[in-house]
């Protein structure tokens, strides 16, 4: 039976606790889901090719159980956010209806928040701001967002001695992290609740740019090597490499 990158599936009998299939095959079906585009049926096929048999009913479960967990894991081993914080927000359908899905992102591009509101009003900005700092446990030097009115009032009451900037143009930063989610939810044909889309994005956000460097930055060899630690570093937090070493 062949496994995830070339390591063979149920050689080891450990399995996580409460699953009868080895904890490899756990987590390479959640890797498969979070940062490409299959749906579950489709990792229940891509599985199947290599001789494991597993429905996509228990793919669904085990990315709503592991998902987030790993994702948290992920955002654990990341270094201190940036400085300059973008913000953006832009309107998802639910149930065809109008919700807004906000984020932010540092001057790197790593995403620092997303949160799925009602509204866009000044309560709304406020309470993402408010979020946003509890969650990084920092303070921006920078914010930059649209014009939108409610980052303003928002800004002048939750964050007041950080600098703000708006403009009119583009927030190329923040707007460009919205495209792999604004994929996804294409693919998946839209979310059901407001509860699924955020624990959904949470999920993704996390997890699908460990396996996205910038390879168009990068020469081959440099995006190997640098491929090969975010491998290692998915195998510990999902509990593969302690396996390997003590199997």
């Amino acid at each position: 039976m062949g496994g995830g990158r070339g390591r063979p599936w149920g050689a080891r009998r450990s399995c996580t606790r409460g699953h009868r299939y080895p904890v490899e095959v756990i987590s390479h079906c959640v890797w498969l889901y979070h940062p490409f585009p299959p749906s579950f049926r489709e990792v229940e096929e891509l599985t199947l090719e290599r001789s494991v048999t597993v429905s996509y009913e228990t793919v669904r479960r085990w990315c709503g159980k592991f998902g987030q967990q790993y994702a948290d894991a992920l955002r654990r081993r990341q270094h201190r956010p940036g400085d300059k914080w973008h913000l953006d927000d832009v309107f998802i359908k639910i149930n065809g209806e109008q919700r807004y899905q906000w984020r932010a992102v540092d001057q790197d591009g790593n995403v620092l928040d997303i949160l799925v509101q009602n509204r866009r009003h000044k309560a709304a900005a406020t309470r993402f701001f408010r979020r946003l700092m509890k969650k990084t446990g920092a303070v921006p030097r920078v914010v930059v967002t649209d014009k939108l009115r409610s980052y303003g009032a928002a800004h002048r009451e939750a964050m007041p001695s950080v600098e703000h900037r708006s403009h009119k143009g583009p927030n190329n930063r923040a707007e460009n992290s919205h495209q792999p989610a604004r994929q996804r939810e294409h693919a998946m044909k839209g979310f059901h609740s407001t509860g699924a889309a955020q624990r959904f994005l949470s999920v993704f956000s996390g997890i699908s740019p460990h396996p996205r460097s910038r390879r168009h930055l990068t020469p081959a060899d440099d995006y190997r090597a640098e491929m090969t630690v975010r491998f290692a570093i998915w195998d510990q937090i999902t509990g593969v490499a302690g396996l390997s070493t003590t199997a």
